[in-house]
């Protein structure tokens, strides 16, 4: 198993008796030079792991909040090469453990040994790729691992038993558990299906599970911490993002808002 800063930092959190703030940012919007100030906010904020979302063109996982968001960066001319240069950039000032969370198309356009050779040297330290099938992955999980980048899949409340040990045996770093099935998107309540799903995922893995899609309120923070390792948020960054691109207080702002969100978790790293 890859020994990666993703590794560490949920070593790390268990040994202190805490919980992980995983943040999602599309790369790129609203403009590349600005993703790693932004970045740089959410860790301050308390995000302990920062998922750096690749745009595409057909985001069928993603709601209509982050699909903006991807159209905003592909506008600025962000591509899955200038995503690698900005977490090259991000790596310049900061060891926070960065996921690469992205297609399949870009990838296989890339390249995988290629993406992997290159995501490594940019400081990358693992990758999730949305709609790749697990049960097709030996090989892709195979070149990542010899790069020594962690690999996650997603589990989600319709994953079969058999799926769910196929992702628990390809995942390395933390399983990603949907909360509830369709696109990412804030939600008033969480789905009913998250605890039952956070259960089935633990009977084929010792893994972190870090479970998303519809966090949005440190209630939400709470209830999920209680059961897993970390919780995901996007869409809420995201829209923050939209609503105050133009403003200079944006990085306050997200600042402030992750560490309203972890206070959901009680005491801890603020």
């Amino acid at each position: 198993m890859p020994d990666t800063r993703i590794s560490r930092m949920f070593a790390g959190l268990k040994r202190d008796g805490r919980k992980g703030m995983v943040a999602y940012i599309t790369a790129g919007d609203p403009s590349p030079g600005r993703t790693p100030s932004l970045v740089e906010a959410l860790e301050r904020g308390g995000a302990d792991l920062i998922e750096l979302g690749v745009p595409f063109s057909d985001p069928i996982a993603d709601g209509p909040v982050i699909q903006r968001a991807g159209e905003r960066a592909l506008a600025a001319g962000t591509t899955l090469r200038g995503v690698l240069a900005i977490a090259a950039e991000i790596r310049e000032r900061s060891q926070i453990p960065l996921l690469l969370f992205t297609y399949l198309n870009p990838v296989v356009r890339y390249g995988v040994e290629e993406l992997a050779r290159d995501a490594a040297a940019a400081g990358i330290d693992g990758c999730l790729l949305t709609d790749a099938s697990v049960e097709e992955a030996r090989e892709y999980v195979d070149v990542m691992r010899s790069h020594g980048l962690d690999t996650v899949f997603l589990a989600a409340p319709t994953s079969t038993e058999r799926r769910l040990k196929l992702i628990a045996e390809y995942s390395t770093g933390f399983v990603y558990l949907v909360s509830r099935t369709g696109v990412t998107g804030e939600q008033e309540s969480l789905s009913a299906a998250a605890l039952p799903l956070i259960k089935a995922v633990r009977k084929v893995t010792d893994l972190p599970l870090a479970v998303g899609f519809g966090v949005s309120k440190k209630e939400h923070v709470a209830e999920l911490g209680r059961e897993a390792e970390a919780v995901v948020v996007g869409s809420a960054i995201m829209r923050l993002i939209e609503a105050n691109a133009g403003n200079s207080s944006l990085e306050l702002q997200l600042e402030s808002f992750i560490r309203e969100l972890k206070s959901g978790f009680g005491a801890g790293r603020t």
